[in-house]
């Protein structure tokens, strides 16, 4: 179950790209905190239909601060370091995290990286260097080494948060309400400092909003924490390259995008990388077959 949702939250994600482009000129800031508001709102709602009372958000401060750091830590990095360096670039330094969650669940109780695992996150990776590059390869400038160097606290950032999650595996995934509530806040200061306002200016882009807190700016979160802390971790970061290729997928299914070579050659890699990294999972299928 909890490996089914770790992949609930990936497909998502698959459609950040598209909404973020229907939400129409609203600053990322402003997305941010208007989204995790929106997604605030439904886990207050389902709390209170399940009868959990807010004495559910008395955790220890390490399980704010890792919760907090990693949902507005990594949005504030990222869109820092696609304002400091090219979006190709950034958005594939920023694309590691998945990769070091498969190589940092080697530091798990219970958890054994296998050669399998590494290999298939590698995979995925060079399928998602395809997508977001392009096919047209990756130059690194030094005058972008500061984006850049963002760019990796941000992998940094949602690995590290992912992993500690693990292992904060008795904390309810009901908390995660919370921190949403601490990210619209934190990103509604981050606009005012930053940004300048812009609403929606018609009924698609609001509705784009609302379907962005409900979906992969919101609801993803909820899904993805439950996943990381009682699914298979190490599939779950391998499987977590097919975002970038999903969320290509549904431009193009939209009008949004082109159709092209690359986006296959990227399928067949992140295909591969995901099969070996759930190569345990098929020999435990087989074995019961047979």
């Amino acid at each position: 179950m909890g490996t089914l949702l770790g992949f609930a939250a990936i497909l998502m994600w698959a459609l950040l790209a598209l909404l973020t482009a229907l939400s129409g000129d609203v600053p990322p800031f402003q997305l941010a905190a208007m989204s995790f508001a929106i997604a605030s709102l439904i886990g207050l709602v389902m709390l209170k239909l399940r009868g959990v009372g807010l004495g559910v958000f008395r955790q220890r401060p390490a399980v704010w601060i890792v919760g907090v750091a990693g949902l507005f830590g990594y949005h504030a990095l990222y869109f820092a370091a696609l304002r400091n360096a090219p979006a190709a670039e950034a958005s594939l330094i920023a694309y590691l995290w998945p990769l070091l969650i498969v190589l940092g669940s080697a530091s798990l109780p219970g958890e054994r990286l296998r050669w399998f695992h590494a290999l298939g996150a590698i995979l995925g990776l060079c399928g998602a260097a395809l997508i977001v590059t392009r096919g047209g390869g990756v130059s690194l400038d030094p005058r972008y080494a500061v984006g850049y160097g963002l760019a990796i606290l941000c992998a940094l950032t949602w690995s590290s948060y992912s992993l500690l999650s693990r292992r904060f595996g008795d904390v309810p995934s009901d908390v995660v309400t919370g921190f949403c509530l601490a990210t619209a806040v934190l990103s509604l200061f981050a606009h005012l400092a930053f940004e300048t306002t812009v609403w929606p200016s018609s009924s698609t882009e609001w509705l784009a909003v609302l379907m962005l807190g409900l979906l992969p700016v919101g609801g993803a979160f909820y899904v993805w924490d439950y996943g990381v802390k009682h699914g298979d971790i190490q599939l779950i970061g391998a499987a977590s390259y097919a975002a970038p290729l999903l969320s290509t997928l549904v431009l193009v299914a939209a009008g949004e995008a082109e159709m092209r070579f690359e986006i296959a050659a990227a399928a067949v890699l992140i295909t591969l990388g995901a099969g070996l990294a759930a190569l345990p999972l098929f020999r435990r299928l087989s074995r019961r077959a047979a």
